[in-house]
């Protein structure tokens, strides 16, 4: 599988999803945009996979707990996400249940389903407005979300927001509290073939997705990392640029049900054509070429499409989008214990599932009750992930993973010092600093930073749970397979191996994919333009490449990660070296992940 710098793409995407997404919903009528190509990338050398042994526990039964119906009631709202079992199955289906673990920990929950960002957001500004109201525990809207967590910098910026606008600045918060599980492939870009052959085949095309969701973010990496812009206004098409067109209630099963339409019964979208930016008074009537979407929309485009494959997904970036919960701070903090107790009845489930093939059936049939979609054996084998071929061609659907206390803890970097998820959020609000996609930044005064969106305390907070140990990768094994492939300006002093100051942010950006693609390898090659000695040109390329190896050591990427650090010198210019900028485009160095 060819992709190019995906986790640059991942997050990208969503920021630009964001920025569609926010377009769509909040800032109708804006200039158009104009598409844009970037640099960064982030992926992960630790694979978050703990298993905690630990004897095999009653299950949950299916009847309402009565011993914590006279608590208060907390309620959380997410989407139909199956990397969302582990808590599912932790309260025993919708609500609490007899011997459910959030009856042990004294929790009295329910879960709400809800596919519409938009409807998230509201619950959870009904459930402030009660709050503001005198209510210690609101019986409407929701305390919390669970969203993937690269959507965290828009979907908190944007409602941080909304609570300042309506409460003045200060009074009220939103604060990621944990993590619960992980999308492993069931998030992904949908399209023809040759999209993964060719990924330069992708350009003029249009997509069907929440703009602002994580399956969003998957796409636009994909285009980014392959070198191709990415179109921030869906109102517009530009063929030299991926487009995108905002599903129908930002719900991602109508992703799919658009481009079955269109593909089916030839619908088309009405966009104004661009071309640098500028509108040039053409409409164009164009189909849906492809969609961003999860389970069960990927069945669903299988099921009713022949010529189609999955593109790229969350399974070759397995830390990019974790199951998070985005709580109401100053509600939390008087509640610890409640905030506390789900998670912990979380975690215990959760490894119950890692280890124990009943739990992982219990949990389907919880996911069955609670999203009242398909039944349990569809869900238990969603979450394991399925592969299927239509027409010889060959794809693959679902794929999950639940979070245990081992998990959470190294995925926010409490056990090895690599915090994944800081790189995913800072990677992303980067983006939509640079990006401004739609006005972003005129809507939101300011992307809410990392230090302010993310408390550790409530993961901290758990107690009684053996931690187990944080897994550790193993580099010893030669990859053979591409996974990712960008190239990246990275500014030396002339004729030298001294990384400029103002180079560091874009290895920075490497870094952090680095910190999303789990138990690849890297390649480093380094390139020269044509100034110079041709021999002394190869040392040249060869000591640059190094000199971004040390760089990305000093930041906690192991030396047996490396396969291979090399330079070709002038070798394989991409770009004319008669000219300043065709020379500055040929000194670059190629970062590859392998797996």
């Amino acid at each position: 599988m060819k992709l190019t710098g995906l986790s640059k793409m991942l997050i990208i995407l969503l920021i630009v999803g964001i920025v569609g997404y926010l377009i769509v919903k909040f800032s109708p009528g804006l200039k158009i945009g104009e598409s844009k190509q970037l640099e960064g990338i982030s992926v992960s050398d630790e694979d978050v996979n703990n298993v905690t042994t630990s004897e095999e526990l009653g299950l949950p039964s299916t009847q309402a707990s009565s011993s914590v119906s006279s608590k208060p009631l907390t309620r959380i709202g997410g989407y139909a996400w199956n990397a969302q079992s582990g808590i599912i199955v932790a309260n025993g289906g919708p609500k609490t249940t007899e011997g459910s673990q959030m009856e042990q920990n004294g929790v009295n929950l329910e879960i709400v389903r809800q596919d519409w960002l938009t409807e998230l957001r509201n619950l959870q500004m009904k459930f402030v407005e009660q709050y503001d109201g005198g209510a210690a525990h609101p019986k409407e809207g929701v305390f919390a979300v669970m969203i993937m967590g690269d959507g965290a910098p828009f979907y908190i910026s944007s409602t941080q927001q909304a609570l300042n606008d309506k409460y003045g600045e200060g009074k009220y918060h939103l604060q990621v509290m944990g993590c619960l599980g992980l999308s492993y492939g069931e998030d992904k870009l949908i399209g023809p073939p040759k999209w993964k052959l060719d990924p330069q085949s992708m350009k003029g095309a249009l997509v069907s997705a929440v703009m602002g969701d994580g399956d969003w973010v998957t796409a636009v990496n994909y285009a980014f990392a392959n070198g191709i812009k990415v179109n921030p206004d869906p109102s517009t098409y530009d063929a030299e640029a991926v487009n995108f067109y905002p599903s129908a209630n930002d719900d991602y099963i109508e992703s799919a049900k658009e481009l079955i339409k269109s593909q089916k019964e030839g619908w088309t979208i009405p966009l104004k054509e661009v071309k640098n930016g500028k509108a040039t008074g053409k409409t164009i009537n164009k189909k849906i070429d492809g969609c961003a979407t999860w389970t069960p929309g990927d069945k669903m485009v299988f099921d009713a499409l022949s010529g189609f494959t999955d593109i790229v997904s969350t399974k070759e970036f397995n830390n990019q989008m974790a199951v998070t919960l985005i709580g109401v701070k100053e509600w939390a903090e008087k509640n610890p214990e409640i905030v506390s107790g789900i998670l912990k009845a979380s975690y215990v489930a959760s490894n119950q599932m890692k280890q124990y093939d009943s739990w992982r059936h219990k949990a389907a049939e919880a996911v069955a009750a609670t999203y009242e979609m398909e039944d349990a054996n569809y869900w238990y084998d969603m979450f394991k992930g399925q592969k299927g071929e239509k027409g010889g061609i060959s794809y693959n659907m679902g794929g999950s993973r639940v979070f245990n206390l081992a998990d959470a803890q190294q995925y926010y970097g409490l056990s090895d010092d690599i915090n994944r998820y800081k790189s995913v959020y800072d990677q992303v609000s980067g983006y939509l600093n640079k990006l401004n996609p739609a006005g972003f930044l005129e809507n939101v005064k300011r992307v809410v930073p990392y230090e302010e969106a993310v408390n550790v305390n409530f993961v901290k907070g758990v107690k009684g749970i053996d931690e187990g140990a944080a897994y550790k990768p193993d580099y010893n094994e030669k990859a053979k397979t591409l996974l990712a492939s960008g190239e990246w300006q990275i500014n030396f002093n002339t004729g030298r191996a001294t990384i400029r100051p103002e180079a560091e942010d874009v290895l920075t950006q490497i870094y952090n994919l680095l910190v999303q693609a789990e138990d690849s390898k890297l390649e480093i090659v380094g390139f020269t333009d044509n100034v110079g000695n041709p021999t002394d040109n190869i040392s040249l390329s060869r000591a640059r490449a190094e000199a971004v190896k040390t760089f990305l050591m000093q930041k906690g990427i192991p030396g047996t990660r490396f396969q291979k650090v090399d330079g070709k010198g002038q070798e394989d210019p991409v770009a004319d070296n008669n000219t300043e900028a065709g020379r500055a485009k040929n000194r670059r160095v190629m970062v590859s992940l392998l797996k």
